[in-house]
C-alpha cells in the first residue's frame, strides 16, 4: 500500500494489516505539535479503518522519540497535548506496540510506556531525564513505570534521570522483549495481540514494595540531589502511585510538573540547557572547516597528560605520548593502561574498545616520534621556561601545519605563542583534572591563533564528548580568574570574622559538592602560592592582601598531600584544626580588625557577588563570549551547583528581586 501522511513528520504504510507508523522530525524525532497531531490523526485513522488490526509506532533514524520540543518551551501548549495523546494511545481499543529502534527518552519514554508492548532493538535506550531540567515527568512517567518495574526501580530511575539500555530495559520489565529488528517483531506483536485483551500499563496494580526499601531509594536520590526539588518529588510521585489510582495519581503528577516547570530552579536548568547549546559557536568561524586530525601527540604523561591520553583514545584517535625517560615512559603507559581499566569497570567502556584503544597508543621518549601528530597537546610542568622551550623544539619536529597546544593553567599562551616560529598554530586546551573525567575544556583563542586552527581545536574537544568553552587571554581564563577572586572574598570574610568551615558549610548548603578552602586542600596549597609569589612584585600595595595562606604554606601546611592544610586530616578524615584558628587570629590582631559573626546568606551571597562581579569583568573584556559561557565553566569545572543555573543567571535573579 502506498504511503500515508498525517502531518509533516508522520507518516504510515498498511503492512500486513498492521499501521506502521514512522516519526521523522530529525534531529531527535522530538515531539513537536506536528508529530502528536500527526500521531493522533493515525490513531484517528486506524479506529476508522477495518482492515487496520492495530498500529506499530516507530521512529526514523537513530531514535525513537528524543522527547519534548525545546523550541516550544516558553510557549502557549498547542493541541493535542502530550498527556491526552498518551492517554488515547492506552485507552486505545485495537493494540498498539511501539518498535523502540534508539533513544526514547521523556515524553518519548512516556509513550513508550502507554502503548501495549514495547519491542527493543539492540540500540534503544529508555529514560526520564526530566529532572535534569528541574522538572518531573508531566505525562504519566512517574505513575506507569513504577507498575511496570515497581517503585524502587522507578525512583532510581526518574530521581536521577538515567537512562537504561535495551537489554536492562528487558530485565527491569520495561521492555517486553529484544528484536534485530524491531519493527518486524512489532508487527507479529500486534497480530498476535488483535482481539484479545490489552495489557494496559495505567490498568497494572503497582507492585508491592518493601518500605524500607522504597525509603532508602528515595534518601539516595535526595542525597544526590545536593538540595535540588525535582528529584525528591519524583520520589514522592512515585511512591503515591502505589496509594492512588491512575487518575489521581496522573492529577498529582501534572500539578507537581507545572509547579515544578514554573519555578526559578526549572528556569535555571533551562538556562545551563540552552547555554550548553550555544557554547563553541564562535561568530567569525562561519564558513571556517576544521583540519583532518588523526594523530594527536601529548607530552607529559603524568596524572593530566595521562587523562588528556585517554581521552583522545577514547575518542578514536592515535595517541603519541612522549615523556623524559623510557622508564617514565612506561610508567605513562601503565598509568593509562590503569585509566582504561577503570572505564571498563564502570562500563563506560567495553573491554573491545579499551583493547582497541591500547592499540592506537604508543608511549615513547624520543621526541621525533611526534613528527606525525597532527595536533600536539603539552601537559608538562606549568612554568614558562619550560613551555616556550618545549615548543620551540616542537617547531623543529612536527609538520608546519600540525596544530600547537598548550594547557596551562595560568600561564600567558600568548607568551608561549610568540617564542615559536608559527604562532598562529598555537591555541590553548585547558582542560581540568582529571581530564579523562572532567567535562570542561577552555578553548583559548591566542592573539595569532588561526580561525582553522580554533576550528579544529573546538572540533577535537567536541569528539572527546567533551564541552568546550572558547575564551580569550587572560591570566587564569574564565574559570581560574573567577575562582581566583571568590577565594580572595572568602579569605578577606577569614579575617573579618569567618572560619574556614563556616564558609564551607554555607556553601555546600548552597550545593557546592565541597567548599572552597576544602576544595584547595585538596588541589593542593602550593600551586597558588607559588602564583602569589610571581605576582608579588607587581600587586598594588594599596590593594587588600589576606597573608594566611601563605603562613599556612611556610608552616609546611600544603593540603591533603600532606596532612595539613586549612584542614587537619587525620586518618584521611577532615576535621577542624585549632592551630589554623590560632593563625587567623594571629592575622586579624595583626592588622587590628575585630571579628564579627557571619550568617550563612551573607557568607554566600558575598562570594556570589564576587564572582558575578568578576565576570562582568571579563565579559567587558571580550575574554568570554556569553553570560552562559561563564556560568558553564563554573558549573563544569568548579562544582556550582546547575540548578541555581551558574553564577551570572542568579545574578540576574537577584537583580529582578531588587527591580
Amino acid at each position: 500500500m502506498d504511503e500515508m501522511r498525517f502531518s509533516e513528520s508522520v507518516t504510515a504504510r498498511l503492512q500486513e494489516g498492521v499501521l506502521v507508523v514512522a516519526i521523522d522530525n530529525p534531529p531527535v524525532n522530538a515531539l513537536s505539535a506536528h508529530v502528536r497531531s500527526g500521531l493522533a490523526a493515525a490513531l484517528d485513522h486506524a479506529a476508522g479503518e477495518p482492515a487496520v488490526t492495530g498500529l506499530v509506532l516507530s521512529g526514523a533514524g537513530r531514535t525513537f522519540i528524543g522527547g519534548a520540543d525545546i523550541r516550544e518551551f516558553g510557549k502557549p501548549p498547542a493541541e493535542p497535548q502530550l498527556p491526552a495523546l498518551v492517554g488515547r494511545i492506552e485507552a486505545f481499543g485495537k493494540p498498539v506496540v511501539c518498535a523502540v529502534n534508539g533513544a526514547a527518552l521523556g515524553g518519548g519514554c512516556e509513550v513508550a510506556l502507554a502503548c501495549h508492548g514495547r519491542i527493543a532493538g539492540g540500540k534503544a535506550s529508555f529514560g526520564l531525564p526530566e529532572v535534569k531540567l528541574g522538572i518531573v515527568p508531566g505525562a504519566g512517567g512517574t505513575q506507569r513505570l513504577p507498575r511496570l518495574i515497581g517503585t524502587v526501580a522507578a525512583v532510581e530511575l526518574i530521581g536521577t534521570g538515567r537512562a537504561v539500555r535495551a537489554d536492562e530495559a528487558v530485565a527491569l520489565g520495561l521492555a517486553d522483549a529484544l528484536a534485530a529488528d524491531p519493527v518486524a517483531a512489532a508487527i507479529a506483536a500486534v497480530r498476535e495481540q488483535a482481539g484479545r485483551p490489552l495489557r494496559r500499563t495505567g490498568e497494572l496494580a503497582v507492585p508491592a514494595a518493601d518500605s524500607a526499601a522504597l525509603a532508602a531509594a528515595q534518601a539516595k536520590v535526595v542525597a544526590k540531589s545536593r538540595g535540588q526539588a525535582a528529584p525528591a518529588e519524583a520520589g514522592r510521585l512515585v511512591a503515591a502511585a502505589g496509594q492512588l489510582g491512575l487518575e489521581r495519581g496522573l492529577a498529582e503528577e501534572r500539578a507537581t510538573f507545572v509547579r515544578l516547570r514554573d519555578s526559578v530552579e526549572s528556569a535555571a536548568l533551562r538556562h545551563v540547557f540552552f547555554a550548553e547549546r550555544a557554547a563553541g559557536k564562535v561568530d567569525k568561524l562561519d564558513g571556517v572547516s576544521p583540519r583532518q586530525v588523526g594523530t594527536v601527540g601529548v607530552v607529559g604523561a603524568g596524572l593530566m597528560g595521562s587523562g588528556i591520553a585517554v581521552s583522545a583514545l577514547v575518542g578514536g584517535y592515535r595517541v603519541v605520548a612522549l615523556e623524559q625517560t623510557p622508564e617514565a615512559a612506561v610508567d605513562g603507559r601503565v598509568r593509562m593502561a590503569g585509566l582504561l581499566d577503570k572505564a571498563v569497570q564502570s562500563r563506560r567502556l567495553t573491554g573491545e574498545a579499551r583493547d582497541a584503544c591500547f592499540a592506537r597508543l604508543e608511549t615513547t621518549a624520543e621526541a621525533a616520534d611526534l613528527a606525525t601528530a597532527d595536533l600536539v597537546i603539552e601537559a608538562v610542568f606549568d612554568d614558562l621556561a619550560v613551555k616556550t622551550d618545549l615548543f620551540r623544539r616542537l617547531d623543529g619536529i612536527v609538520a608546519p601545519d600540525a596544530i600547537l597546544a598548550t594547557n596551562t593553567s595560568y600561564l600567558d599562551p600568548d607568551a608561549i605563542a610568540a617564542a615559536t616560529a608559527h604562532p598562529s598554530r598555537v591555541v590553548g586546551l585547558h582542560f581540568f583534572s582529571p581530564a579523562n573525567v572532567m567535562r570542561l575544556v577552555e578553548v583559548v583563542d591566542c592573539a595569532a591563533t588561526a580561525p582553522g586552527v580554533l576550528a579544529s581545536a573546538l572540533a577535537f574537544v567536541k569528539r572527546l564528548g567533551k564541552l568546550p568553552i572558547v575564551c580569550g587571554v587572560t591570566e587564569g581564563f574564565i574559570g581560574n580568574r573567577i575562582f581566583s577572586a571568590y577565594r580572595r572574598q572568602a579569605e578577606f570574610m577569614l579575617e573579618d570574622g569567618a572560619l574556614p568551615h563556616e564558609i564551607d558549610a554555607a556553601l555546600e548548603a548552597y550545593g557546592f559538592p565541597m567548599g572552597i578552602f576544602a576544595v584547595n586542600d585538596m588541589a593542593g596549597l602550593e600551586i597558588a602560592w607559588a602564583r602569589r609569589k610571581r605576582q608579588a612584585a607587581s600587586r598594588n600595595p594599596a590593594e587588600r592582601y589576606v597573608k594566611i595562606a601563605d603562613r599556612l604554606c611556610e608552616a609546611g601546611r600544603l593540603g591533603r598531600k600532606t596532612g595539613l592544610g586549612w584542614y587537619a586530616y587525620p586518618d584521611g578524615k577532615r576535621t577542624d584544626d585549632p592551630a589554623v584558628t590560632a593563625m587567623i587570629e594571629a592575622a586579624r590582631a595583626a592588622k587590628g580588625i575585630t571579628p564579627r559573626p557571619f550568617t550563612a546568606q551573607e557568607i554566600v551571597d558575598r562570594l556570589l557577588e564576587a564572582m558575578a562581579d568578576e565576570g562582568r569583568a571579563l565579559l567587558a573584556e571580550g575574554i568570554a563570549a556569553r553570560p552562559g559561557d561563564i556560568d558553564l565553566v563554573m558549573i563544569n569545572g568548579y562544582g556550582f551547583p546547575a540548578h541555581k543555573g551558574g553564577p551570572m543567571f542568579a545574578a540576574g535573579q537577584d537583580e529582578k528581586r531588587l527591580a
